[in-house]
């Protein structure tokens, strides 16, 4: 590994002594280091054959909202591969929480939101997780939902045999009468795509970061709706977001819905445990 990380170094024209190195928690995906050396501090994520252009569009993520001056991402030092491994050098993000954490967190979150893509969808397939999503741009919000995110997602559970035979019909039920439940009207933003508490963390004085997205423009409470199933937000977060981007008087009706593509992948990646929550969800709707 530290032959990897010299070579990555290098290749950014860091040619000083690697003075640490140590492997740090960055999730059940990739092996993360932080790396010091003379000139500057690191964060490198790397893993042994990754799936096609992982890195690549992980970082075309973080570039994308980094470019919309909204809310900070770590800066991307590099990508590359040696001996089977790819990685991805970013910057070295480390801070602590502060009262405004939260509030900012929020409103460049908002403020994010507000960047209108051309159609729902993105230009490339990415991944959530190990995943595949695939993508593409489309005009409507329901059909994108439908088509590229949920029926994906339940095709895979029940090739993986996931999904018990009354749960799939329930699930094409919904997969059916969308359009009682979604806007029809909404704004293609640009989302985080796997906005969880473990997807940001607190920089220099408390300024918060997005780490780790799987973007595309959608509709901005399915992102809200992902940050309120495993916690991991401030209420202050949720207080300045609406003070930017109000969400609709309807948010609440179709907020497990949104909720029900994250655990139909968290039933492909972690098994069965997710199942009874889903089958809860069905039911509210589908009866």
């Amino acid at each position: 590994m530290q032959k990897l990380l010299i070579k990555a170094l290098k290749n950014i024209g860091d040619q000083s002594r690697i003075i640490e190195y140590r492997r740090v928690p960055g999730g059940d995906i990739n092996e993360s280091y932080y790396v010091r050396s003379q000139k500057h501090t690191y964060f490198i994520k790397c893993k042994k054959h990754p799936p096609q252009k992982f890195f690549q569009l992980e970082a075309l993520g973080l570039e994308k909202i980094r470019k919309t001056n909204s809310i900070a991402t770590p800066q991307i030092y590099g990508i590359g591969e040696r001996d089977g491994y790819g990685y991805l050098m970013m910057e070295w993000i480390h801070g602590k929480k502060t009262g405004q954490t939260g509030e900012w967190l929020g409103r460049g979150l908002a403020e994010m939101h507000k960047h209108k893509g051309p159609g729902f969808g993105f230009q490339e397939d990415n991944y959530i997780g190990l995943l595949p999503q695939k993508n593409s741009y489309i005009s409507s919000w329901i059909d994108y939902y439908r088509e590229f995110r949920l029926e994906p997602q339940i095709t895979l559970a029940v090739q993986k045999e996931l999904l018990p035979t009354s749960t799939q019909k329930k699930l094409d039920k919904i997969l059916t009468h969308l359009d009682q439940w979604l806007p029809k009207d909404c704004i293609p933003s640009l989302l985080h795509g796997d906005l969880w508490g473990g997807n940001w963390l607190p920089g220099y004085n408390g300024k918060p970061y997005l780490i780790d997205p799987a973007i595309f423009y959608g509709h901005h409470e399915f992102e809200i709706a992902f940050t309120e199933l495993f916690g991991g937000f401030p209420s202050n977060f949720y207080e300045s977001y609406q003070e930017v981007f109000p969400l609709s008087p309807n948010y609440e009706e179709r907020k497990a819905l949104y909720q029900l593509f994250y655990l139909l992948v968290h039933l492909n990646l972690f098994g069965i445990s997710y199942l009874s929550s889903i089958e809860n969800i069905v039911t509210r709707y589908v009866g």
